[in-house]
């Protein structure tokens, strides 16, 4: 009877333990399932809040994103992460609780008590052109702080350089937004260096596919554009740092240094890791542009088709390939690993 009563002890002890641990993640489901399934209407983003999860760019997928990357934390420190909140500490357990519902009550006061028409009208008024857009960015930057004090009131100094990558992510995201609705078509100059390059490197590979593609500039906005005809049609777009991905060039590079920090391999593997991993990210943002221009000769460029593809699959297919890289690098070398053993205890025979 002891026995069975001390077992039963354990693994109540040990359910607190998992419970405690993986509040982090519950505290931003929670907001995020609220959206979704009670989906009040946001006139802001001009869509449903339910569609705003559809949306890579000025959208909620990266919140899904930043969830993924918290598992994926979660998965990979789950042994050394280790929570300081126990039911003895009544004053921290309280302070905990409360940040820990910051997140929902954040969602509710901006989409039901009037916090996001508050941010907006403040924004108009200081001239920001895409101010209806700023609410949105503002949940990332919030979302981003609210996640640095739950890990760190749950997991202290340790829990904030564990759990860097998920918050840098969506500081990144709402900057990026900020950015962007600050300084629209493509007028923040140093995001714009690249967009020239990448408009006619996309430019050569659409002559590749048999198309004609004239360079030019916006007369209005001063944006790069090409002008591409071929035997599906014709389409003419002008192109902005987002468009060209250099939002995801910074996402990858904040994801993969982070990433190589933790990988125990030498200084100069990393660099080729990065080199590599920057090079194809790159290369794929020009392909989307291609895809975006072949979509547009083949259904029009006010279509739907091409609004699908430039708000959502174009980014995803990046985003896709940015989360996977560093876990087919992880893969990759635990593989080789397990080759070079056998051949290096040969050699040691030998």
């Amino acid at each position: 009877m002891f026995a069975s009563k001390q077992q039963s002890q354990l693994q109540k002890n040990r359910f607190w333990d998992v419970f405690i641990k993986i509040l982090p993640l519950v505290a931003f489901i929670v907001p995020l399932a609220l959206l979704y399934v009670l989906n009040p209407i946001d006139s802001f983003l001009k869509v449903s809040t339910q569609d705003s999860f559809q949306l890579m760019w000025k959208g909620r997928t990266f919140q899904l994103f930043f969830i993924w990357l918290i598992v994926l934390e979660f998965i990979l420190g789950w042994e050394t992460i280790k929570s300081q909140i126990t039911r003895q500490s009544r004053v921290r357990v309280a302070i905990y609780g409360v940040a820990l519902v910051l997140p929902t009550i954040y969602v509710v006061l901006g989409n039901y008590l009037g916090l996001n028409a508050a941010i907006v009208g403040s924004m108009l008024h200081s001239g920001v052109a895409f101010a209806d857009s700023m609410p949105l960015a503002f949940e990332y930057l919030v979302f981003c702080l609210l996640f640095l004090l739950t890990v760190g009131l749950s997991f202290g100094k340790k829990g904030l350089t564990d759990f860097a990558l998920p918050a840098i992510f969506a500081a990144l995201v709402g900057v990026i937004y900020t950015i962007d609705n600050v300084f629209p078509y493509g007028s923040f100059t140093p995001f714009q260096i690249l967009v020239p390059t990448t408009a006619g490197l996309a430019a050569v590979v659409l002559g590749w596919l048999g198309n004609t593609a004239v360079a030019g500039i916006d007369p209005f906005t001063g944006m790069p554009t090409l002008d591409v005809s071929g035997s599906l049609g014709t389409a003419k777009f002008s192109i902005a740092w987002p468009c060209a991905g250099i939002e995801s060039l910074l996402i990858f590079t904040a994801v993969s240094l982070l990433f190589l920090k933790r990988m125990q391999v030498s200084w100069k593997a990393k660099i080729g890791f990065f080199t590599f991993g920057a090079t194809l990210t790159y290369l794929i943002n020009v392909l989307r542009i291609v895809a975006i221009f072949s979509i547009g000769q083949q259904y029009g460029v006010d279509s739907l088709q091409v609004q699908d593809f430039h708000f959502y699959y174009g980014p995803l297919y990046t985003m896709a390939w940015i989360i996977a890289y560093p876990i087919i690098l992880m893969v990759g070398l635990g593989v080789w690993k397990k080759i070079r053993k056998p051949q290096l205890a040969q050699l040691n025979l030998a």
